[in-house]
């Protein structure tokens, strides 16, 4: 079996649109294009299918067939290219829960349609992916209710005496489903293990696809904690593989922006030494559509050829010590300014017609009694003011601490060098002076390191005239000077 390397998403964390979006927010047919120039020119072989939060084409693979015959005649979907659902997680989104259903019953129906193209066409949906896993029983409850009450019930009269389901309608397939889950917080990356080894225990799976967060657990917790809860999570899955001689296959969601991984077309390489035991990495909307296309293509082939292996070894009981202090000092950081910048949030353009994923940070907010905006309207937000959110939480950190965090966290120096670029003094005269004071220790901190970077002067033009309007309570030009800064950036948020 193949299994893909690079993820074709729909976060809408681009400045420009694609030649082929008929309207400013993607939706509906611009996304059935979209997956066909993910996998026809981009060379991306899997696409996110997002049910979460919008009102999802669950026709897709028929238009796709239907639409560009030769390119899938050639490239079968469930073979050669995939299509990968993300589902909402019922636990947490109840207001979503029956597009759950929904998502599910259409996989059959996909099947339909790719033996009316191909007759022994194999499964072109196989897979969903089910968001802010927290345990192994929400995971289940995904696998079981596909293989009892969607492929299951083919079995069943229709009434007693009368015909099966499946001769009335016809077969139910696949049979069975894989649930991809998708970690988004630092308590499950340290569960991991536990979670899975629950899971797998009444299944005899050959291979197990894990999705860990990478933005989210940034906004939650800081940028380092994200960092090194991935790490952690990546060393756990090592070793379950081993213990359970299953084949392991972790995915890594990363955006642009430093703050929710730094990964473009001119960093690949970077992030690929950074995360090595990661087989499929994410490829957001800024990658795709604010770089030339032939960068674009060439950091695609860049992941699809990496050959992957271990990550080094970590200090647990370190990492998690750092990960606590930054944690509760981001979160202590934000507070003060959260109102500010939901206010901001409010004018960054949506780039898809969707409700952008919520995260667990959103179902939890009463508990920190922080509300913030989605992770890229927050980095957004943030960046065009000229404040990168990487350097909230910093200031907890001793000189020592630091040195030592570089063995862990190998491109800390390339990291915040690039993010750095994007700050603007004049940012601070906006700030609380609890705030203030933070962000001047945390820079400080950072001047012990080697980073090597010269300021973005037109960057910073722009933001200060935003600070500047935002002083006189003016915000007529706010989305356009937002999105200016974006183009400079070459990533939304």
């Amino acid at each position: 079996m193949k299994v893909p390397r690079v993820m074709s998403t729909q976060h809408p964390d681009n400045v420009s649109m694609p030649f082929f979006a008929e309207h400013p927010d993607m939706s509906g047919e611009d996304e059935i294009q979209e997956a066909y120039y993910a996998f026809s020119h981009l060379g991306c072989d899997e696409q996110m299918w997002d049910s979460e939060g919008k009102e999802v084409d669950d026709f897709v693979v028929k238009k796709l067939y239907s639409k560009y015959p030769n390119f899938f005649k050639r490239h079968l979907l469930g073979k050669d290219c995939f299509i990968t659902l993300r589902i909402p997680n019922p636990t947490v989104e109840k207001d979503e829960a029956k597009i759950l259903v929904e998502a599910l019953e259409s996989i059959p129906r996909s099947m339909d349609a790719a033996r009316i193209f191909l007759k022994d066409h194999p499964p072109p949906i196989f897979e969903v992916i089910l968001p802010m896993t927290t345990s192994a029983k929400e995971l289940n409850r995904v696998y079981y209710y596909y293989k009892n009450f969607i492929a299951g019930l083919q079995h069943q009269p229709i009434y007693p005496g009368d015909i099966t389901v499946a001769e009335w309608v016809g077969e139910f397939l696949p049979e069975s489903i894989n649930v991809i889950p998708l970690f988004e917080n630092i308590e499950s990356f340290f569960n991991i293990d536990r979670i899975l080894e629950e899971y797998v225990k009444d299944k005899n799976l050959t291979y197990l696809r894990v999705f860990l967060a990478r933005s989210d657990p940034a906004l939650n917790y800081g940028l380092i904690s994200a960092v090194l809860g991935v790490k952690i999570a990546l060393k756990k899955l090592e070793s379950f593989a081993l213990k359970h001689d299953v084949e392991v296959y972790p995915i890594l969601g990363v955006g642009t922006p430093v703050f929710r991984g730094n990964f473009s077309p001119y960093t690949v390489e970077k992030v690929l030494s950074e995360y090595s035991s990661v087989e499929t990495f994410t490829v957001q909307s800024a990658f795709k559509y604010d770089f030339p296309v032939e960068d674009v293509i060439s950091g695609i082939k860049k992941v699809k050829t990496f050959i992957r292996h271990p990550i080094s070894d970590i200090d647990f009981e370190f990492c998690q010590k750092i990960i606590q202090k930054i944690s509760e000092e981001y979160k202590a950081t934000i507070a003060p300014i959260a109102p500010a910048i939901n206010e901001l949030a409010k004018f960054v353009p949506k780039r898809r017609m969707r409700k952008l994923h919520i995260g667990l940070f959103g179902y939890s907010r009463s508990l920190h009694g922080i509300v913030l905006p989605r992770v890229i309207s927050f980095c957004a937000a943030c960046y065009s003011i000229g404040l990168p959110p990487e350097i909230f939480g910093l200031n907890a950190l001793t000189k020592e601490e630091l040195h030592e965090l570089k063995n862990y966290y190998h491109n800390l120096e390339f990291d915040f060098s690039k993010a750095l670029q994007y700050f603007n003094p004049k940012c601070l005269d906006l700030m609380p002076e609890e705030v203030k004071n933070k962000i001047i220790k945390a820079l400080n901190l950072l001047n012990i390191l080697n980073l090597n970077y010269e300021p973005n002067e037109e960057h910073k033009e722009v933001t200060s005239t935003l600070l500047k309007n935002l002083k006189k309570g003016l915000s007529s030009q706010a989305t356009s000077l937002i999105v200016e800064a974006g183009y400079l950036r070459k990533f939304l948020g």
